[in-house]
């Protein structure tokens, strides 16, 4: 690439590549400051609600990130060329498929301002000469901002190519208007999906968390529609690691079976919504299996099933992961850390209306050491089950499904 502005001296240069080789140990946090600010900064909402392409986004940050720093280690305060790589591409077939048109360099203008005021704050740190932090800050200055510029007109390059000869552009397309509420006749909707709408269907997202592992999601397909038998399915490539699948019968579809076809596949996680009827019911079930695929990324939960009306009240509670963690240890005490059996002792008996005879068959335990683990469980609680039982449960069911929320500690 051409050149834009002189070398940097060799005591710049060696610090530059000093200050990149400290970062570049500190990627995964740097990536965490930057990925979120940098997703709600693209401003669309297809891209916020999906999970999987939130992933990607946090791969593509990651990605540049390391380019830059990498780049500045071997020639310290240079121009920078931007990486294009197959997953960074893949991901942008993914969006121009369904239509996606981040603002890629309003995401630029956010990374920039944050990146930046943490690179000046590495900088004074570790330049105590006052002449060689201003030729350090006035070089890395021209080659971040030319970074910047570059990348953004690299990933727009990429987007039209990432476009042609998409023979499912226009299916992809019209499933993300009608999943985004845009209004839509059900004879139109059938015509264009060959897929019919007046009936009942479920939702349910499959995806892996790598793209290496998407055999076994492609694979995963066929096995939902033999557990499935006499419904009607629809596929669609969401992106690299993510397929939407829609199941409809005449009646309320029966998910036990599917769950028992996908436990033996155990890179490919689900996520699945409530069964609705017609286009309404099309649409809300997809949106409730995309709001569970966030809550299992969002915590981080190594869930593999997971059924939105069994985690609704959690995805409200963990919006805020530091508001769950107070809630969580106000509601429960010590109980919080203790042995995990009393607690699935006590939400068992909870979620069977307070009866031990129940509870017992539930848990395969015998009645009495239900009733032991129970009043144990509830003497460490610091909210007592007889006083407030839906706080209780609904404590117990976020340590059910992010079991490190109490370790986790805010930085």
């Amino acid at each position: 690439m051409e050149e834009l502005w002189p070398p940097p001296s060799g005591a710049v240069a060696d610090a530059i590549r000093a200050l990149c080789q400290r970062l570049l140990a500190d990627t995964e946090a740097l990536v965490d400051d930057l990925a979120g600010p940098s997703l709600e900064a693209q401003k669309d909402p297809a891209l916020l609600k999906d999970a999987s392409l939130a992933e990607e986004d946090r791969e593509l940050n990651r990605s540049d990130l390391v380019q830059w720093l990498t780049a500045n280690v071997q020639h310290p305060g240079r121009r920078v060329e931007p990486y294009i790589g197959p997953r960074t591409l893949a991901y942008i077939h993914d969006l121009a498929s369904r239509g996606i048109a981040p603002d890629f360099a309003g995401a630029w203008r956010v990374v920039l301002g944050i990146g930046w005021r943490r690179w000046v704050e590495e900088c004074v740190a570790h330049c105590a000469d006052p002449d060689l932090l201003v030729e350090v800050l006035d070089v890395s200055a021209r080659s971040l901002v030319q970074y910047a510029l570059d990348s953004v007109a690299a990933l727009r390059q990429a987007g039209p190519a990432a476009a042609m000869g998409n023979a499912d552009a226009e299916g992809i397309a019209l499933i993300q208007l009608i999943a985004g509420g845009a209004p839509m006749a059900e004879d139109l909707a059938e015509a264009r999906l060959r897929y019919r709408m007046a009936r009942w269907h479920v939702g349910l997202v499959l995806w892996v968390d790598d793209p290496r592992q998407a055999d076994a999601l492609d694979g995963a397909i066929p096995a939902v529609r033999s557990a499935a038998a006499g419904r009607s399915a629809l596929v669609a490539r969401a992106s690299a690691t993510s397929r939407w699948l829609w199941l409809s019968g005449t009646s309320v579809p029966d998910l036990h079976p599917v769950a028992k076809a996908l436990g033996t596949a155990d890179e490919v996680r689900v996520a699945v919504g409530r069964p609705g009827r017609g286009l309404e019911g099309f649409r809300s079930s997809h949106q409730e299996a995309l709001a569970a695929q966030a809550l299992v990324s969002r915590l981080g939960t190594d869930r593999r099933f997971t059924a939105y009306a069994d985690v609704e009240m959690i995805d409200a509670l963990t919006k805020d992961r530091a508001g769950a963690r107070r809630f969580v240890s106000n509601t429960l005490g010590p109980l919080a850390e203790a042995d995990a059996a009393l607690r699935q002792a006590l939400l068992t008996y909870v979620q069977c209306g307070f009866n031990t005879t129940r509870a017992a068959a539930n848990l395969y335990a015998h009645r009495n050491t239900v009733e032991r683990r129970v009043s144990r469980a509830n003497e460490l609680s610091a909210v007592k089950v007889e006083d407030n039982p839906t706080h209780v449960a609904a404590a117990l069911l976020v340590l059910e499904i992010v079991p490190d929320i109490i370790e986790s500690r805010p930085n």
